[in-house]
Protein backbone atom coordinates (compact mmCIF):
# COMPACT_ATOMS: atom_id res chain seq x y z
CA UNK A 1 0.00 0.00 0.00
CA UNK A 2 2.84 2.47 0.96
CA UNK A 3 4.27 2.63 -3.05
CA UNK A 4 0.89 3.62 -4.12
CA UNK A 5 0.48 6.25 -1.34
CA UNK A 6 3.57 7.61 -2.38
CA UNK A 7 2.48 7.90 -6.06
CA UNK A 8 -0.61 9.73 -4.68
CA UNK A 9 0.57 12.19 -1.81
CA UNK A 10 1.49 15.15 -3.98
CA UNK A 11 -1.60 15.07 -5.95
CA UNK A 12 -4.63 16.39 -5.24
CA UNK A 13 -7.19 13.79 -3.97
CA UNK A 14 -10.62 14.34 -3.71
CA UNK A 15 -12.96 12.19 -0.85
CA UNK A 16 -16.35 12.72 0.36
CA UNK A 17 -16.37 13.91 3.84
CA UNK A 18 -13.60 15.00 6.83
CA UNK A 19 -13.30 11.18 8.09
CA UNK A 20 -11.62 10.27 5.11
CA UNK A 21 -9.37 13.58 5.08
CA UNK A 22 -8.11 12.68 8.12
CA UNK A 23 -7.46 9.25 7.24
CA UNK A 24 -5.28 10.31 4.67
CA UNK A 25 -3.47 13.31 6.27
CA UNK A 26 -2.74 10.42 8.47
CA UNK A 27 -0.86 8.67 5.90
CA UNK A 28 0.95 11.48 4.47
CA UNK A 29 -0.97 12.91 1.88
CA UNK A 30 -1.77 16.76 2.39
CA UNK A 31 -3.58 18.25 -1.18
CA UNK A 32 -6.89 16.32 0.19
CA UNK A 33 -10.11 18.33 -0.97
CA UNK A 34 -13.54 17.11 0.53
CA UNK A 35 -16.67 17.04 -0.69
CA UNK A 36 -18.64 17.14 2.42
CA UNK A 37 -22.00 15.22 1.18
CA UNK A 38 -22.98 18.56 -1.05
CA UNK A 39 -23.47 18.39 -4.47
CA UNK A 40 -22.41 21.97 -5.10
CA UNK A 41 -19.17 20.69 -3.92
CA UNK A 42 -19.31 18.36 -6.57
CA UNK A 43 -20.13 21.19 -9.74
CA UNK A 44 -17.37 23.29 -7.91
CA UNK A 45 -14.97 20.72 -7.74
CA UNK A 46 -12.85 22.02 -10.76
CA UNK A 47 -12.58 25.38 -8.60
CA UNK A 48 -10.99 23.57 -5.64
CA UNK A 49 -8.29 21.87 -7.62
CA UNK A 50 -5.34 24.17 -8.28
CA UNK A 51 -4.38 26.11 -10.86
CA UNK A 52 -3.22 24.20 -14.05
CA UNK A 53 -4.17 21.08 -12.36
CA UNK A 54 -3.20 18.29 -15.19
CA UNK A 55 -3.93 15.30 -12.69
CA UNK A 56 -5.82 14.23 -10.08
CA UNK A 57 -6.91 10.88 -7.51
CA UNK A 58 -10.62 10.57 -6.28
CA UNK A 59 -11.07 8.59 -3.42
CA UNK A 60 -14.92 7.96 -2.70
CA UNK A 61 -16.14 5.14 -1.00
CA UNK A 62 -15.95 1.70 -2.56
CA UNK A 63 -19.69 0.95 -1.81
CA UNK A 64 -22.09 1.47 -4.51
CA UNK A 65 -23.04 5.42 -3.44
CA UNK A 66 -19.42 6.13 -3.68
CA UNK A 67 -18.97 4.16 -7.41
CA UNK A 68 -21.60 6.24 -8.63
CA UNK A 69 -19.65 9.50 -7.27
CA UNK A 70 -16.91 8.86 -8.16
CA UNK A 71 -18.19 8.16 -11.86
CA UNK A 72 -19.24 11.56 -11.85
CA UNK A 73 -16.70 13.12 -10.73
CA UNK A 74 -14.28 11.46 -13.31
CA UNK A 75 -16.58 13.06 -15.87
CA UNK A 76 -16.07 16.21 -14.66
CA UNK A 77 -13.08 15.72 -14.55
CA UNK A 78 -12.03 14.35 -18.20
CA UNK A 79 -14.11 17.23 -19.52
CA UNK A 80 -11.97 19.61 -18.40
CA UNK A 81 -8.89 17.50 -19.52
CA UNK A 82 -7.76 16.43 -16.21
CA UNK A 83 -6.74 13.09 -15.98
CA UNK A 84 -7.44 10.70 -13.18
CA UNK A 85 -4.93 8.27 -11.48
CA UNK A 86 -7.07 5.28 -10.51
CA UNK A 87 -3.89 3.38 -9.20
CA UNK A 88 -4.52 3.27 -5.50
CA UNK A 89 -8.27 3.16 -5.99
CA UNK A 90 -7.73 -0.20 -8.05
CA UNK A 91 -5.61 -1.43 -5.57
CA UNK A 92 -8.01 -0.64 -2.72
CA UNK A 93 -10.84 -2.80 -4.83
CA UNK A 94 -9.15 -5.78 -6.16
CA UNK A 95 -6.56 -6.33 -3.23
CA UNK A 96 -7.96 -5.53 0.00
CA UNK A 97 -11.35 -5.84 1.86
CA UNK A 98 -11.67 -1.80 2.29
CA UNK A 99 -14.33 -0.41 1.50
CA UNK A 100 -14.57 3.15 3.61
CA UNK A 101 -11.79 5.47 2.61
CA UNK A 102 -11.86 6.38 6.19
CA UNK A 103 -10.84 2.71 7.55
CA UNK A 104 -7.15 3.54 6.07
CA UNK A 105 -4.88 3.09 8.23
CA UNK A 106 -1.18 2.51 8.89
Amino acid sequence: MHSYLEKIQDKPIIVEGKKDKIALENLGCSRIITLNGSKAGLYNIIEKLPENCKEAVILTDLDKKGKQLYHRIKKILTVNKIKVDDRFRLYLFKETKIRQIEGLKV
